[in-house]
């Protein structure tokens, strides 16, 4: 069923918010157009054939990431009380396969910010990190789950007062996470966000890390059968949202295999 003959989707298509922001999630559940659809094409290649040359370069052991240096210490995260809030809210509402992929997707994305020099507020990063997959396994109806995700962050941004601002960076990097192409025109935190997830769930950029930066993450946080988890939980998500981004990924990315190739054992 097209978005446009979905009895209840929004009348009006025109799109006056970018694709992937919260703006665009809550006026669309994450419903694609076509023309949506076609855009996101070209960076999801893209990726692809970057995860190959890099994955490649990563087996070979010619991977630039065996050249950067991130100290351990650097990784540490925040400890804030918007930092506390958003631990507890991910605990409350993850099992433990997705609250150690929330915290290995910040050590992830603040490491790749390290190696290629990009300026990032590691308080939003972390809160949009822990939250970012917060509705992933308690969304129901038609909308895409960074919906829910997106409004238990701000259930956390309003408990601490933090600012309009702040508050819009975190949103749109958790409604923009799994969008195909996600780069600085989007902002740090969102940038580093896809990036860090991307590299726990598909290895996209792991050739970038030092070795030391992906055996640390699996150690100090546990995969626990991450990736049978995540594709479960990822399936269900394209099955409940059939025109949302999650389907676009398993049918035109091969994310199941994708998952499944990624450079961790579980």
């Amino acid at each position: 069923m097209s978005p446009s003959s979905h009895p209840s989707a929004p009348a009006d298509r025109s799109r006056t918010s970018m694709t992937g922001t919260a703006a665009w999630v809550q006026d669309t559940r994450g419903w694609l157009t076509p023309a949506e659809r076609r855009r996101m094409l070209r960076p999801l290649v893209s990726a692809h054939l970057h995860n190959l040359v890099g994955r490649t370069r990563l087996a070979l052991h010619l991977h630039p990431g065996r050249h950067a240096d991130v100290a351990p210490e650097r990784l540490e995260p925040p400890r804030t009380v918007l930092a506390r809030r958003a631990e507890e809210a991910a605990a409350r509402r993850l099992p433990p396969a997705l609250l150690h992929h929330s915290r290995r997707t910040f050590r992830f994305g603040l490491a790749l910010g390290i190696v290629t020099g990009t300026h990032v507020d590691e308080e939003l990063l972390y809160a949009a990190a822990m939250l970012h997959d917060t509705g992933l396994l308690t969304s129901s109806g038609d909308a895409d789950f960074t919906l829910e995700s997106a409004r238990v962050a701000r259930c956390v941004a309003e408990q601490v007062g933090l600012s309009h601002e702040a508050t819009t960076l975190v949103l749109d990097a958790i409604t923009l996470h799994h969008s195909p192409g996600v780069g600085p025109e989007h902002g740090a935190v969102a940038q580093l966000l896809s990036a860090g997830a991307a590299v726990d769930v598909i290895g996209l950029h792991a050739w970038k890390l030092p070795d030391t930066v992906l055996v640390d993450a699996v150690k100090l946080h546990p995969r626990e059968g991450f990736k049978a988890v995540f594709t479960e939980a990822f399936g269900e998500e394209a099955a409940r949202v059939p025109d949302g981004r999650a389907r676009f990924l398993n049918r035109y990315g091969a994310f199941a295999i994708a998952i499944r190739l990624a450079p961790f054992a579980e």
